[in-house]
Parts: structure tokens; sequence; C-alpha cells
């Protein structure tokens, strides 16, 4: 079966849509220091007001430790919302009953409110699907629809992604859309050279997506703290860098693998070795192979890639006509330790194909970075999703959608 989507709507006028969005954004207190996912999510918000609908918003943001933590309240990304619509967008203090269903009755065709964090609700996450369930049907009782265009929560069992869904009629928005199509294109006869540029922190989190995509890239890159794992396992000592001993085995293996399928890896030949982990530490760039004889020896730790494997990977990258690019190559928050990062985006602004910047830090790394979103072929809103898509896994939020691979 298709992906449900918009263009398979009729007639909303009038129609109350739960709008279900992904708008997990970054805080500064109550200051919203990275609106992207908010910004993504506004075309099926337009085009929904434009037809009529009545349209209620819900979204997640953070972790809260209680049922209502007034540090992650909604109410900042609804005063955001009103100044990019300039219309208002009220905030109802409330996930669910009265409060909720009143807002919902007094909402005109053409409008939009905004539901309190849904994690106030512990329903909304639970384990027991029959408390999933139940607040779905709460919703579904003052709801005629459900448009699901947070990609970043797909990959998620939860009340508002895939229990009220299943039972309204339900659609995918137009970010949900882009986002499973330009993934899609990843999986399924990428134009090559194909390249994949895996960073952050553990190489645990992405020996699923490495295997998956083994037998269908031309090479990997492998920078970030992940990297000294794979350098480990090829013989070299890496200081008091990140290090994952129980994983050696397990890269050493993958290593075999990708040489037996002549896929290339490529990983850094020198590093940014600072003294401690902070933003003004002591520095030395130093080769792979000598990472313990700067003035720190066996206690430095790497914090960068270094000048010489930046601009390998970027000559990498700009002879690919298809990139992916997940993790930051180095502590991209400390200025001094952006440069690796700093390459590998500009790279990708260069790419003569199709270039996509997989969400999570990456997509943090690059506007912290000053690149604006339209420098990149796609930046993914959903990091998580996005590797689990490729890993090939069950995607319970895009299914109850209709959409199967």
């Amino acid at each position: 079966m298709a992906l449900r989507t918009l263009a398979d709507v009729t007639d909303l006028d009038g129609q109350v849509v739960f709008l279900r969005v992904d708008a997990n954004v970054p805080l500064d207190n109550t200051t919203i220091t990275d609106d992207g996912r908010i910004r993504a999510f506004l075309p099926t918000l337009s085009w929904l007001l434009a037809r009529g609908a009545a349209v209620v918003i819900a979204s997640h943001l953070g972790r809260p430790s209680s049922s209502f933590d007034t540090s992650l309240s909604m109410a900042p990304v609804a005063a955001r919302l009103s100044e990019l619509l300039d219309t208002s967008v009220p905030l109802v203090p409330a996930v669910s009953g009265e409060l909720v269903w009143e807002a919902l009755e007094q909402l005109l065709p053409g409008s939009a409110c905004m539901l309190e964090n849904l994690r106030f609700d512990p329903r909304e996450t639970s384990d027991d699907a029959a408390q999933r369930v139940a607040l779905a049907m709460e919703w579904a009782e003052h709801v005629d629809a459900t448009v699901v265009d947070g990609f970043g929560v797909v990959h998620r069992k939860q009340a508002s992604v895939y229990e009220l869904p299943s039972v309204t009629p339900s659609f995918a928005g137009l970010l949900v859309e882009q986002e499973v199509d330009v993934v899609t294109q990843l999986t399924k006869e990428p134009v090559r050279p194909y390249t994949v540029v895996l960073g952050g922190s553990k190489v645990s989190d992405k020996l699923g997506v490495i295997e998956a995509l083994l037998p269908r890239v031309d090479r990997i890159l492998i920078g970030g703290g992940m990297a000294f794992t794979v350098l480990a396992a090829q013989g070299y000592a890496v200081g008091k860098s990140l290090l994952e001993v129980d994983q050696i085995e397990t890269v050493k293996t993958f290593l075999a693998d990708a040489t037996a399928r002549g896929v290339e890896i490529l990983v850094p030949t020198d590093i940014v070795m600072a003294s401690s982990f902070a933003p003004d530490a002591d520095y030395t760039v130093l080769a792979m192979d000598v990472l313990e004889t700067g003035p720190d020896g066996g206690e430095a730790m790497g914090l960068d890639i270094g000048p010489e494997t930046a601009e390998t990977f970027a000559n990498a990258i700009a002879s690919s006509r298809t990139v992916f690019w997940n993790g930051p190559m180095g502590v991209f928050e400390f200025e001094v330790f952006a440069k690796g990062t700093l390459a590998i985006a500009q790279a990708l602004t260069e790419v003569a194909g199709l270039s996509v910047v997989g969400g999570g830090d990456s997509a943090a790394a690059v506007r912290t970075l000053g690149f604006s979103d339209d420098a990149f072929g796609h930046i993914s809103t959903g990091g998580g999703a996005s590797l689990e898509f490729l890993e090939g896994k069950t995607l319970p939020g895009l299914e109850i959608l209709g959409w199967s691979r």
C-alpha cells in the first residue's frame, strides 16, 4: 500500500484536524535557539488552514519529569508559531479534558490552537497499549481527521502517532511525505558514487545503519567520537579519546565485510588532540599513528578531525552524486573544535547531486555554523527515524498511514 498523503484528502472545510508535529526544539530557558523544526511543518499547517480546517497542533517537547513541567511548556512554540503565521495560535493549557474540548468547539475554520506538551499526559508514551488507546479515543471523539507531520516520531508507537491515526481518517503531511521520498532515494537505486558520512559519539549507535548500507554504498567516511573505536580496532592508540572497548571486535567484523564488498572505509589520518574537554583547552594536531606523542601524551583526547582528514573527506564528498551525513566530526559546540564539521557541511553544499543532512546533531551543527537550510539538498527533521528507516526497521507511525517498503 502507498502512503496516504494530503493528495488523498477531499473536503476539509470546517473539519477539526489533529496535526501531530515534531516541535521538539532546543530551548535556552524559554528562548528557542533553533526554530528549524517549527518552520519545517509550516507548509502543511498553511495548507490545512487555507482549506478551512480548524487545526489543533500537538507535539512533545523534551522529557518532562512530571505531569506539568513548566520548563517544557509548549508556550514558546505557540508564541513562535504566532509570529511566523502573523496570527494568534493560542496555547490550550492541557493535553485532553474539558479545557481542550471547549477550545476545539470554539475553534473557527481556518484557525489553529496548540495543545500543551503531549508528554504531560503519561498515556501518550505508555508501554501499555490500552492506556495509549484510551487517550487516542478521547481525542477521536472531538476531531475529524489526523495529519502526521512529525517525521522525528514516526518510529515510535505513541498515542498521537499510532493509535489516533488508527481510529480516525489519517494522512501524512507534506513534510513526512518529503522525508519518505528522500530517504527512499537513499535506499533504492541511489545515484552513484554514493558516500555516507558518519560521526557522533558512539559507533554502537551506527552499527545497524552501517550493516544495512554496506551493500548499497561506495564509501563510508567515519569521524567524530566513533572514529576512535574504529582506529583502536585497526591497532592505533587513542589516548583518552572516547572509546567503546566492547565494540572493537564488532568493528573489525564490519571492516572485513566492507573490504570483501569493495566498500571504501575512510578514517581520520590526523586528529585534533586536546588536553581536556573544554572550549579553551590546549590542543595539538597529530597523525593517527602518533596520537599519544603530544604534550599531554596518553592523557590527550581527540575532539575533532584534523585538517588533512577534513580535506580528504571533502574531496570524497565532492566526487559523489549521493551523500548522506549523520553525526558531527567533532565537538562543534566549541568553536575551536568545529572546523572538521564545518568542512563537511561546506562540502555537502557543493555536491552535484543529492546531499542529505540526517537530522539530530548534524542539523543542529549546520545551523549553529551559519548555514541556511536551502544550502543542502535536504535536512531531515528526524535523526533517529532516518537511521531506523535506513536500517530497514519497522516504522509504526508510517505503516499506520498505509506505507510499506
